[in-house]
């Protein structure tokens, strides 16, 4: 009796594939452009931070052209590429989860999450990110946000000239409205979190030219998005002042990420082209929320995430 294996889908093959022939950017011979894509969502980036840890451990970073990352996933994206990803550790750590999330400042007026310090503040002195090493990889990283003024996905990259606008730039990505304090401004134009507009970054990629997409999810299958019954209200109060368009984003956020789900459904049927994987946590794993602060639950989640990607591979390889 023959017992008939799966190929292993074409986003994993070309990353398998490069990584045996030591394939670094800039000298393909291929023809594949591949692209990571890292989701965010808060607290839920520890999520997908256990994921770009794990691809790191798994030696395969430089087998991407490029890395996109939303939000959460921008930070991650950083990491990932910087000269010390094993820092991606530090989602787990209660201490940074107290200084990004400071639900205190409600009373004070402050930002609740507090991007700012943790970027220019905790990552320059505390733990520091190489951020010179972000901008000398040879793997593109292309941080995304959304511009306040048309509500739009936008890919930073082409703003960032120096670490300065690298940070900025990660401000933005995940500048959430309302609870991050005011937009970001780099280049002379305003940015909020780029979950406003693109919470899961493969459409970007796909736009710019990616053959090959691997999408980390931070979310499990069963976290479905719904919509905000307060999402209205905060359009017509809090964001009034803001354009119609990014209103409009703001409010078709669930409807959005609704539709993300189906379409990367289908393609991790390794169905046509082009070739889009996502990894997502398993099923029994914790949730995390957006502004979670528990060890555990953080500490849970970074090693979820780790062991989707962990588990993917190795069944490839199992089946090799």
């Amino acid at each position: 009796m023959t017992v008939e294996t799966s190929a292993p889908h074409d986003v994993i093959r070309v990353l398998l594939q490069r990584a045996a022939t030591g394939s670094v950017p800039g000298s393909r011979t291929d023809g594949c452009r591949v692209a990571l894509a890292i989701e965010g969502g808060g607290m839920r980036g520890t999520v997908s931070g256990g994921m770009a840890l794990a691809l790191h451990e798994l030696g395969l970073v430089t087998s991407f052209d490029a890395v996109y990352g939303a939000s959460a996933g921008a930070i991650n994206g950083a990491w990932l590429l910087s000269s010390n990803p094993d820092l991606l550790r530090r989602w787990a750590d209660p201490t940074f989860a107290d200084t990004l999330i400071r639900t205190g400042n409600l009373m004070r007026g402050r930002p609740i999450v507090d991007v700012e310090t943790l970027v220019e503040v905790v990552y320059q002195t505390v733990s520091p990110l190489d951020f010179a090493s972000v901008l000398a990889n040879p793997v593109e990283f292309h941080p995304l946000a959304t511009d306040v003024a048309t509500g739009e996905s936008t890919d930073l990259r082409p703003l960032v000239r120096d670490e300065a606008d690298l940070r900025l730039a990660m401000r933005a990505s995940a500048a959430l409205p309302l609870l991050a304090g005011p937009a970001v401004q780099l280049g002379g134009r305003r940015f909020y979190d780029a979950g406003v507009s693109e919470s899961v970054p493969f459409r970007m990629a796909l736009a710019q030219g990616a053959t090959h997409v691997l999408v980390l999810r931070s979310r499990r299958h069963t976290d479905t998005a719904r919509p905000s019954r307060l999402a209205p209200l905060i359009a017509r109060t809090a964001l009034r002042r803001h354009t119609v368009a990014f209103r409009e984003a703001f409010l078709g956020r669930a409807a959005r990420l609704a539709a993300d789900d189906e379409l990367l459904a289908g393609y991790d049927l390794g169905a046509g082209d082009p070739a889009v994987m996502s990894i997502r946590p398993d099923a029994a794993s914790p949730r995390v929320g957006r502004l979670a602060r528990d060890g555990q639950v953080l500490a849970a989640a970074l090693e979820a995430g780790g062991a989707a990607v962990h588990a993917t591979f190795a069944a490839v390889r199992r089946e090799a």
